[in-house]
């Protein structure tokens, strides 16, 4: 008997009726099959943890993909501005060279009122188009995120109200599936088993999204080396011209 001065601390086989009249084996076996159902519990909420874990790194490598595609546009459109200065460029080197011509002054004379300015052109947006690699990869990840988020909120976790110690094991066989033919322990494999399918689903986007990204920033190594290019030459155009204009005085 324990006294109120010392309050019980655990659980006693002994003062529990049914537990009393189980044999040293049988209390046994009984302890076993709870310490099962503990690990059972373990895992399942490691497995959603470590779910949720890919579907972070998921999330983070699609944002960084869109981010990437944005860098893309801004190289384009960078691109485009060059192209265009380009235009520019050899329109004043005509205008130079007209100039400098014996009968520029001539011919400009004749010529009478030079002709208006063509109205400039409304800009047309620059189209972009990602490697198709990391395009495909980040739409499957974005078809995936509404049905991750639909049945897994907030890494919603398997109801374990019957796991630990109150939880009891026939010793019946396993059905053909493998699973055990307890209701809880057979509701935390199927679990397990499901989060780990999707596990490796993510992984294998996680897998594809690497690569694609991978594939887009040598795509975009490539087109900057050209763009620097073409800004080495714009700037010796630039300084030639400038040249030009002060022999011009």
């Amino acid at each position: 008997m324990i006294s109120e001065d010392h309050p019980r601390r655990g659980f006693n086989f002994e003062d529990d009726p049914e537990e009393s009249s189980l044999s040293p084996a049988e209390r046994r076996q009984r302890q076993l099959q709870q310490e099962v159902m503990r690990t059972a519990q373990s895992a399942v909420d490691s497995s959603h943890r470590s779910l949720g874990l890919v579907y972070e790194s998921e999330k983070v490598g699609a944002e960084t993909a869109e981010e990437l595609i944005r860098q893309g546009e801004a190289l384009k459109r960078a691109e485009k501005m060059i192209d265009n200065m380009e235009q520019d460029m050899r329109t004043s080197q005509r205008h130079i060279n007209t100039i400098k011509s014996v009968w520029g002054g001539m011919v400009n004379y004749f010529k009478g009122k030079p002709e208006p300015p063509r109205p400039a052109q409304k800009e047309q947006p620059v189209s972009y188009e990602a490697n198709s690699r990391l395009q495909n990869a980040l739409t499957e990840s974005k078809q995936q995120e509404d049905k991750y988020q639909a049945s897994h909120p907030n890494l919603r976790k398997l109801d374990t109200s019957g796991f630990g110690a109150s939880a009891s094991l026939d010793n019946g066989p396993s059905d053909q599936n493998g699973h055990p033919k307890n209701k809880q322990l057979r509701a935390a494999h199927q679990q397990l088993d499901s989060n780990l399918d999707e596990m490796s689903l993510g992984l294998g986007r996680l897998k594809n999204l690497g690569l694609g990204l991978q594939a887009e920033i040598n795509d975009q190594d490539v087109s900057l080396d050209a763009l620097l290019n073409k800004v080495d030459t714009m700037d010796g155009k630039i300084g030639s011209t400038n040249r030009q204009l002060k022999n011009l005085k």
